[in-house]
């Protein structure tokens, strides 16, 4: 293993979902009422500060879930890990769904997020198991929002520099912490022409990628104006068949180490992946 660098590896693209499509076929919501507090005065300008508020704060945990319907059924994939928010890196333990009889039917996938590239291991799909899978998230369909079966939280976060449309809907308590509740629309063409440099490229691929530009959000902040849950709806087609997605991060535990380090060249995975 070696400490990451931030240079873009060369990855295998692929249109939205072409990496998790085979296991997601095999296999989120508010926090409380609205408070009585007064609407701030800018509740756009404090959704699209909230990148700025995480780099402050460094890093954090992260749990995410993402619930997928298309024709009547419905899957739910979670993820746990931490992200750096300054060096836009993370580290995430993804777990699919369990099968009909109760059962895991994949071990947990283990993903790298870093500037430009998705590593995954566990993959599955014809992968071995000790090797890596490299993806060049500038060539994917959705930017990575939700292809790896969790959207990037870095990429979570820069998307709500496109908000618009962003009203107060008041204030609640998220794991005992206040935090005022928006509710807003986040146009992805924006945020990625707003947003930091190492997420713009995957951003401007989702741009084109979705049925819409357009995604709705429920985006929840305290008091220093961080980001702790956001549940974005996308929403695609997939071989002709309309696909809704929902995508939930939530962010907490600010300030805790997060390491992420790269495979070897020699581990990542070379041959042709099955879907």
């Amino acid at each position: 293993m070696v400490v990451q660098r931030y240079g873009r590896p060369r990855g295998h693209g692929g249109g939205v979902l072409a990496l998790t499509a085979a296991l997601v076929a095999s296999a989120v919501a508010g926090c409380g009422a609205p408070g009585e507090a007064a609407p701030p005065p800018d509740p756009a300008g404090a959704v699209r500060g909230a990148a700025d508020a995480l780099a402050r704060a460094g890093t954090s945990k992260a749990s995410t879930a993402m619930e997928m319907a298309s024709g009547g059924t419905r899957v739910t994939i979670r993820g746990e890990g931490g992200y750096d928010f300054r060096s836009r890196t993370g580290r995430l333990r993804v777990v699919l769904p369990k099968d009909a009889a109760g059962t895991s039917a994949h071990r947990p996938i283990t993903e790298l997020l870093v500037p430009g590239a998705l590593y995954m291991k566990n993959r599955g799909a014809g992968v071995p198991a000790d090797k890596w899978v490299r993806v060049d998230t500038t060539t994917l369909d959705d930017g990575n929002l939700v292809t790896g079966g969790a959207t990037d939280p870095g990429a979570a976060v820069e998307l709500l520099r496109g908000a618009r449309d962003v009203r107060f809907v008041g204030e609640t308590e998220l794991a005992g912490v206040k935090v005022a509740h928006y509710r807003g629309v986040a146009v992805i063409g924006d945020a990625a022409r707003a947003a930091s440099p190492q997420l713009r490229g995957p951003l401007t691929a989702a741009a084109k990628g979705f049925t819409t530009d357009e995604v709705p959000f429920d985006a929840y902040l305290d008091g220093s104006g961080r980001l702790r849950k956001v549940r974005h709806l996308f929403s695609f087609s997939n071989q002709g068949r309309a696909v809704a997605v929902s995508s939930t991060t939530l962010l907490y535990g600010f300030g805790v180490p997060v390491e992420v380090e790269l495979p070897d060249g020699r581990d990542i995975y070379a041959g042709r992946i099955q879907v």
